[in-house]
């Protein structure tokens, strides 16, 4: 018998994961901060051009309609992050998983399930892809249509050949590329929604008898072949009794890159022991990555700012909270001074704990020449440092109040009862 591809593995492993109450009842809070990123996102540019586009174009069927919520759920930078993999899944998942299950009518726990399957495919996949395909592609991009895929084919209840073939599909659809970090673009949004496109129609075919390659991943003309110089294979098979995927998935209290939340998380405990006047120079430690991709001293739009250790840093110093004022033009301008007194470095432990941790250290040295250092190993808002329901819900509440959502709290409510096996709510 011939031994079995990495994706048929990926496949039998996922199926044969039990599934209790509190794994849905994580899954619906997942959902929830995903979708509220998504009606929190219309209320922007993008948003804006993306939703005209929608209505111009009519995408209503579940592929075009699973791109326009994945793309909107990955505008404003405060969707839900995988540090092991360096993925965002539910700005891909929930998406694919949400506009699949309203065309067919399914209800929550089966919906909630698709999402851990999904946030399972896509995360096991970007652990194995190795650090320098993140240098050059976007994770979520990339391993996403994994995700979307496993998720849209536990919703139509695929066999496990058909489910082979939509990940082989969805493989082959895979890309995205960094360099719109150079000119501060809209792409990265367009991202999140391909992948959860890619995901639905190779489900969506699969169903009908489309075949895909089983061995996208590992084959010699395969994924990893293709763009993972240094790939890890048997990541996607590790661990198969570990917990689910996504209750290692981290949750963003901040609307900024990832990579900035352990330093704004130290710099916020610096805040309240030191006078940001009195405040000489300031030292960022932290991983690597992090400087390749957040090394932005004069960040000229909001968005640059997101992805700018220094503005980030020099917000947390200043502000009580870290909210989507914090990088506009006239903080950006405010900031300028304290910016350019910050100094970055890469540095140990953080360096070898990444991508399994996520830390930073930040280093205040103040007018007297006293220094005060703050470290973190985790950012607020992992597993380790989780946010508080209370928390978590008023987060989520002022994201749906962003995007215009009249009655939040109703919403909230009928998107938690999904974990009660409720019907989904429409969405405003």
């Amino acid at each position: 018998m011939p031994e079995l591809t990495l994706t048929e593995q990926l496949t039998e492993l996922i199926a044969a994961k039990p599934v209790v109450p509190t794994d849905l009842e994580q899954a619906a809070l997942l959902t929830l901060d995903a979708l509220a990123n998504a009606l929190a996102g219309r209320a922007t540019e993008p948003g804006a051009i993306l939703q005209r586009w929608g209505v111009a174009t009519g995408a209503t069927d579940a592929e075009r309609s699973a791109f326009l919520l994945g793309s909107l759920t990955h505008i404003l930078e405060t969707d839900d992050l995988h540090r092991a993999s360096v993925v965002h899944p539910g700005c891909v998942v929930v998406p694919a998983a949400w506009t699949v299950a309203v065309r067919e009518g399914i209800r929550g726990h089966a919906m909630l399930k698709a999402v851990l399957w999904g946030f399972e495919a896509a995360t096991r996949v970007g652990m194995a892809v190795g650090p320098a395909h993140y240098r050059i592609w976007h994770n979520t991009a990339t391993c996403g249509p994994y995700g979307s895929a496993m998720a849209a084919a536990a919703l139509l209840q695929l066999n496990p050949t058909a489910t082979v073939h939509a990940l082989g599909n969805a493989g082959t659809q895979s890309a995205g590329l960094w360099q719109f970090l150079e000119a501060g673009t809209m792409t990265k949004h367009l991202h999140a929604g391909r992948a959860a496109e890619a995901g639905v129609l190779a489900a969506d075919l699969a169903r009908f008898g489309f075949t895909g390659p089983p061995n996208i991943l590992e084959g010699a003309k395969g994924w990893f072949t293709a763009t993972c110089p240094d790939a890890d294979p048997s990541a996607v098979t590790r661990d198969p009794d570990a917990p689910w995927q996504l209750l290692q998935t981290s949750i963003k209290p901040w609307p900024s890159c990832r990579h900035t939340h352990p330093a704004i998380d130290a710099a916020h405990e610096l805040r309240r022991r030191i006078a940001a006047e009195t405040v000489e120079t300031i030292e960022v430690e932290t991983y690597p990555a992090a400087l390749e991709i957040c090394d932005r001293p004069l960040p000229q739009s909001d968005y640059e700012a997101k992805f700018s250790l220094q503005h980030c840093v020099a917000a947390a110093l200043t502000r009580e909270h870290v909210d989507f004022a914090a990088f506009n033009e006239a903080a950006r301008a405010e900031l300028t001074d304290l910016r350019g007194r910050i100094t970055l470095r890469g540095a140990e432990p953080y360096a070898s704990a990444y991508p399994r941790a996520w830390g930073s250290a930040v280093t205040v040295t103040v007018r007297s020449g006293e220094q005060l250092t703050v470290r973190r190993t985790h950012a607020k808002g992992d597993p380790e440092a989780a946010l508080s329901p209370v928390e978590l819900i008023a987060k989520v509440r002022m994201l749906m109040i962003y995007g215009g959502v009249h009655e939040p709290d109703r919403l909230i409510d009928a998107i938690l009862a999904l974990s009660d096996d409720s019907p989904l709510p429409p969405l405003p």
